[in-house]
C-alpha cells in the first residue's frame, strides 16, 4: 500500500515558513543609467532650491550676502500688501481651477458629441492656448478700457453702461481670472475629450437600457469615468493659477492700488525695487503654498480612487 506522503495541516504552516524569501525582481538596467537624470535634476531643481532656502534667510547683492536669519520672513508677513498678495492667490487660482474644470469638461462633451463642425470648433478652443499670453493681455487690456474698448463699446451700443474691468478694485482680479479661463480652458477640454473617448460605448448602452435620462448618464456615467482627467486638469489647473504672473502683469500689473496683486507679482515688484532677500523669501512661501495645497489634494484625489 503507498504511503500517503501528503502534509498535515500542522506541517504545511512550517513548510512555507521554511521556504526561501522571494527575491525582488532586479531591474534590467544598470544602476548608472539614472546618473544622467539626476544630475540634471540635481543642477536644475535640487541646487536652486536649497540655493534659493539660503538667500531667502540673507540680505543680499549681486556681490554679497548677510545672513539675518527669518527676518524676511517676518518682514513678509507684517506688511499689508503682501498678505493681500497672499489672498489675491488663493482666490485667483480657486476661481480659474474650478472654471477651468467645470467648462473643460461641458466643451470635452459637446465637442465629442455629433455635432456639425466638429473639428473646426475644436480648433477655435484650443487656438487660445497657443497665443501668446502677453499678447492676450495688451490685446484684453485694450478691449477692456472703460471709455474706448471694444466691450464697452458693445455695451454701450445696446443701452448699458459697461463697468470698470480694469479699473474698479472689486473687479479687476476677476477680469483677468476671466480671461486666464477663456485662454487656458482648452487645454482642460483636450484632456478630458481624451477621457471621454476611452470610455466604452457599452456603459451609455446598458444605463439607457436601464431607462437613464441624458442627465443621470452625465452625472452617473461620465463624471465618475473621467476621474482621472479630472485629477490631472485641477491639479495642473491648480498649479498654473497659484504661480501664474504673465497674464496679471500685462493687464493690470497688480493694480489698481494693490487690488489685483499675486504673490508672483509682489515677488516681481520686491525684486525690481532691490529688496533681493525679502523676494526669495517670497518665492519660498510660495513655493511651499503650492506644496501645502496640491499634495494633500493629490493624495486625497489618488485615495478617493482607489476606494472606488
Amino acid at each position: 500500500m503507498a504511503a500517503d506522503v501528503s502534509l498535515s495541516p500542522d506541517a504545511r504552516p512550517k513548510a512555507r515558513a521554511g521556504a526561501a524569501p522571494r527575491r525582488r525582481r532586479r531591474s534590467p538596467y544598470p544602476t548608472w543609467f539614472f546618473l544622467p537624470a539626476a544630475i540634471v535634476y540635481g543642477a536644475l531643481f535640487v541646487v536652486p532650491t536649497l540655493a534659493s532656502l539660503w538667500f531667502s534667510l540673507t540680505r543680499w547683492t549681486l556681490s554679497e550676502a548677510e545672513f539675518i536669519g527669518l527676518d524676511n520672513f517676518r518682514q513678509f508677513f507684517r506688511e499689508p500688501f503682501l498678505v493681500q498678495g497672499v489672498i489675491n492667490t488663493l482666490i485667483y487660482g480657486g476661481l480659474t481651477s474650478a472654471l477651468k474644470t467645470v467648462l473643460g469638461l461641458l466643451l470635452a462633451v459637446l465637442l465629442t458629441g455629433n455635432i456639425l463642425f466638429r473639428g473646426t470648433l475644436r480648433t477655435l478652443v484650443f487656438f487660445p492656448v497657443l497665443v501668446s499670453t502677453i499678447g492676450v493681455g495688451f490685446a484684453f487690456e485694450a478691449m477692456m478700457h472703460p471709455t474706448k474698448g471694444a466691450i464697452n463699446v458693445a455695451l454701450d451700443a445696446i443701452g448699458i453702461d459697461g463697468p470698470g474691468w480694469l479699473t474698479n478694485p472689486s473687479l479687476a482680479l476677476l477680469s483677468v481670472a476671466l480671461v486666464d479661463v477663456w485662454k487656458g480652458v482648452g487645454l482642460a477640454a483636450v484632456i478630458y475629450m481624451a477621457g471621454l473617448v476611452s470610455i466604452p460605448a457599452d456603459y451609455y448602452e446598458a444605463a439607457r437600457i436601464d431607462g437613464a435620462t441624458r442627465w443621470q448618464l452625465f452625472w452617473r456615467v461620465t463624471v465618475p469615468l473621467v476621474r482621472p482627467a479630472t485629477v490631472t486638469v485641477v491639479t495642473l489647473s491648480l498649479i498654473s493659477g497659484l504661480r501664474y504672473f504673465e497674464l496679471i502683469w500685462a493687464m493690470t500689473g497688480g493694480g489698481p492700488g494693490f487690488s489685483s496683486d499675486v504673490i508672483a507679482s509682489v515677488i516681481y515688484k520686491q525684486y525690481q525695487a532691490g529688496f533681493y532677500g525679502l523676494a526669495t523669501a517670497g518665492n519660498v512661501i510660495l513655493f511651499v503654498l503650492i506644496a501645502l495645497i496640491v499634495l494633500p489634494l493629490t493624495w486625497w484625489f489618488n485615495r478617493r480612487e482607489v476606494d472606488l
